[in-house]
């Protein structure tokens, strides 16, 4: 008896969630590969699991995940219909600064600079002369952006707000409302206590003037001066 108590000690339980990442991955192949189009309506779980040899339950769970991302949404009476997934969705439910290591921080400051420096063809082919007027009003009521301190949150949401809204991408616009939270736990918690590097500095209203003369290059150099003192103190932070 405790020979076979023995032997039956050393089964391992069957991991169920392999048979989930397998369903979850066999569906989005078959939408691929059926070209379903936004709004055409999966086959229902019983029929999935017949096709992929699974339980109900295994199915059920794979679409619960689909569901998660926002790929599909339950329709009463219809089922499980294929949607355009909000694609920084699942991002905003992990993207708290308090969770993110230091190397994952700085790694998010270059994020930005590479974004704000590569857009710049964007801004300066899309923008208006109504939207240079907004940029200058709202240089002239913000308090910080004239030097490389102080900053405030709210003044790069409304200044950088605009430019990523000029470049026309949604979401280049979505990432930067993920992106500056990060600045503002940086900046509050003390990670970037050091010295403002010593150079050459583009201001808000400096950024703006450049605009109107609508070159490309001249913008993209004058924002990366703008930025560089936040990206030469967060590189040290690792």
């Amino acid at each position: 008896m405790s020979e076979t108590h023995d032997t039956f000690g050393k089964l391992e339980g069957i991991d169920t969630s392999s048979l989930v990442d397998k369903a979850e991955e066999r569906i989005i192949s078959f939408i691929q590969q059926s070209k379903m189009k936004v709004g055409e309506v999966l086959p229902k779980e019983i029929d999935l699991a017949v096709r992929l040899g699974v339980s109900r339950t295994v199915v059920r769970e794979a679409l619960l995940r689909l569901k998660a991302i926002g790929l599909i949404e339950s329709k009463k009476h219809k089922g499980a219909i294929l949607r355009n997934p909000d694609v920084l969705g699942p991002l905003r439910k992990v993207f708290h600064p308090s969770i993110l290591d230091q190397a994952t921080l700085k790694d998010l400051f270059e994020m930005r600079l590479a974004l704000e420096v590569g857009m710049a063809d964007f801004i300066v082919d899309r923008i208006t002369d109504d939207d240079l007027l907004e940029l200058d009003n709202i240089v002239s009521d913000i308090v910080s952006g004239d030097t490389a301190a102080p900053w405030q949150v709210n003044d790069e949401k409304r200044f950088h707000g605009k430019l990523y809204e000029i470049s026309g991408n949604k979401i280049l616009l979505e990432l930067q409302e993920l992106i500056i939270p990060i600045f503002q736990y940086v900046h509050h918690t003390g990670l970037l206590e050091r010295p403002i590097v010593e150079g050459e500095f583009v201001s808000h209203k400096e950024l703006v003037q450049i605009l109107k003369k609508r070159d490309a290059d001249l913008y993209r150099s004058a924002i990366r001066k703008h930025l560089n003192n936040h990206f030469a103190r967060i590189l040290n932070l690792v």
